[in-house]
């Protein structure tokens, strides 16, 4: 990263209340501007983190942000992942249609690059499905076993 966007980043988030300077430039020499994430960065730190799946395309910013998972509340992850996965199966949605409209038209390796976004997307949602399951998983059992209800006379699990 250079300079030339490192440092007004760092200003930003610095007027922000975000971050702040932990040894002043005077003290430690020149180019040694030491940063601490304050509390106020860290709260907007997991905010961004939780926005994940706003944006259609952005693979890379889920990836960036399932990094930092571990600071999530547990439900959040789950909302993120709900999103992603919707986020995906739109995208698979689309990528069939366009096989299909395309199927006459295009040549065997722009079908086969399209079938192979097809799989990646297939295979993505699978692991995004399982990451749900293994969160809701872990969820229930940092709450404790739960306890069935009466409903009607009967008794009946809440899962």
């Amino acid at each position: 990263m250079s300079y030339g966007s490192l440092y007004p980043a760092l200003k930003r988030l610095q007027k922000q209340g975000a971050v702040e300077m932990v040894f002043p430039r005077e003290d430690v020499g020149r180019r040694k501007n030491v940063y601490r994430l304050t509390e106020q960065g860290e709260l907007i730190f997991r905010e961004l983190l939780a926005e994940t799946g706003h944006k259609t395309g952005d693979d890379n910013g889920f990836r960036v942000r399932l990094a930092f998972f571990r600071y999530l509340k547990p439900e959040t992850r789950i909302g993120v992942l709900e999103r992603r996965r919707a986020v995906l199966m739109e995208r698979l949605a689309d990528l069939r249609g366009r096989v299909t409209s395309f199927r006459e038209r295009a040549d065997s390796y722009t079908l086969s690059l399209m079938r192979h976004g097809m799989d990646t997307t297939e295979h993505d949602l699978q692991w995004v499905n399982d990451m749900i399951r293994a969160e809701r998983r872990a969820t229930r059992g940092r709450r404790g076993p739960r306890t069935a209800r009466i409903r009607g006379g009967a008794e009946e699990g809440t899962e």
